[in-house]
């Protein structure tokens, strides 16, 4: 990897940092508890109580991702970042681009049986 495609990388992973904490901060309010309240209808409710179950789930995933992004911040000034940990291959800059905190190139998550 070249040094302007780290630096590509890292500017990438500041930008998604910085996205992503926002949609915690707007997920973290739409899963505030839902109080009861006699003017909803019971079907509005249960669908009320639906939706925060899909952001609280959305909200996991975030923090996530976050703390892979943090760690791959962390990383990406040494040697390591960017080498698979499986084959020790570098991962295609692409990937890398679309997912800064992948640990694995393609072939070798697809082997793994997760992308």
């Amino acid at each position: 990897m070249t040094p302007t495609q780290r630096l590509e990388i890292k500017e990438k992973i500041i930008n998604d940092i910085v996205h992503i904490q926002k949609e915690i901060q707007v997920l973290q309010e739409k899963t505030q508890p839902i109080a009861p309240d006699c003017s909803l209808g019971l079907l509005i409710r249960e669908e009320m109580i639906i939706a925060q179950q899909v952001y609280f789930t959305t909200l996991h995933e975030a923090q996530i991702r976050l703390n892979k992004l943090k760690f791959a911040r962390s990383k990406i000034d040494s040697k390591e970042y960017g080498i698979c940990l499986e084959c020790e291959e570098e991962i295609n800059f692409n990937r890398l681009m679309l997912l800064p905190e992948s640990t694995h190139c393609v072939q070798c998550k697809s082997e793994l049986g997760v992308l």
